[in-house]
């Protein structure tokens, strides 16, 4: 039971390349503990709890994430935000505030998510580039790729598409909609000029799940892996060779849509 009767719904960004992850970790930077750091030098005292719509995995950036922090006293948060922002890094910043209340369960009201993975498929690429874009060099059957995003749609079995877990029994998910699209986000001398992402929305995602199917999109236009072994992973996801995820750091979390 929530003893803080003040909450707070915060609509948080930040670039993830110097975190690791959302989630507090010993002796690791993380975005969770540098909201805390800040806020607790804000208000001046740390009689407040704090949770994540989201906890992004280490590299991993957000576009549209949220944060519920809940205090004992009442707080004219909004007009805080210019100074908690002031104080936070500038690679994290909070957009938006409302009051909910203290009984609105954050992780709960989630109820759709949409990541999109960048990459490009060029001979190579400027290493400033590179904290954003993933790189893909060898030629993609861009026709076959997009066959495979359509078959990642609907409730399935992604066991075979994350990295298991002892304590979880429950890997079904639903992917509401896959496909792969032209960039326009990032612009100028140091980025490719043509740019890509895979976006794909669903009610929820496991450990690395973006990641990997990410992984298996380009194994496929690489002719590297069968259409057909999509369908196989969702069917029989204890047979086959766990999938290497694709890497952190071209993975956004873009929007989160809340039922409040």
């Amino acid at each position: 039971m929530q003893s803080r009767p003040f909450s707070y719904l915060f609509s948080i960004s930040y670039f993830g390349a110097r975190y690791k992850g959302w989630a507090p970790q010993p002796n690791q930077p993380t975005v969770q503990r540098q909201l805390e750091r800040v806020i607790r030098h804000v208000l001046g005292h740390e009689d407040f709890s704090l949770i994540g719509a989201s906890r992004t995995d280490s590299g991993v950036s957000c576009v549209g994430g949220y944060v519920q922090v809940f205090l004992r006293e009442k707080v004219e948060m909004l007009l805080l935000i210019p100074q908690l922002n002031e104080q936070l890094p500038q690679d994290i910043q909070l957009n938006s505030v409302q009051n909910v209340a203290t009984n609105f369960n954050l992780i709960q009201s989630v109820t759709q998510k949409t990541y999109r993975y960048y990459f490009s498929n060029s001979e190579s690429i400027h290493p400033f580039a590179s904290a954003f874009v993933v790189n893909v060099t060898k030629i993609l059957n861009w026709k076959v790729m997009e066959k495979a995003c359509q078959l990642f749609i609907g409730r399935q079995n992604f066991k075979g598409f994350c990295k298991p877990s002892e304590n979880k029994t429950d890997y079904v998910r639903e992917v509401l909609s896959a496909g792969i699209f032209s960039s326009k986000e990032f612009l100028g001398q140091f980025f490719p000029q043509e740019i890509y992402y895979f976006e794909i929305t669903g009610t929820g995602f496991l450990h690395h799940q973006v990641r990997m199917m990410m992984s298996a999109v380009w194994q496929i236009g690489k002719g590297e892996m069968e259409l057909s072994e999509i369908s196989s992973r969702f069917e029989f996801s204890d047979e086959f060779e766990k999938l290497q995820p694709a890497p952190a750091n071209g993975l956004v979390l873009w929007e989160t849509i809340l039922e409040i």
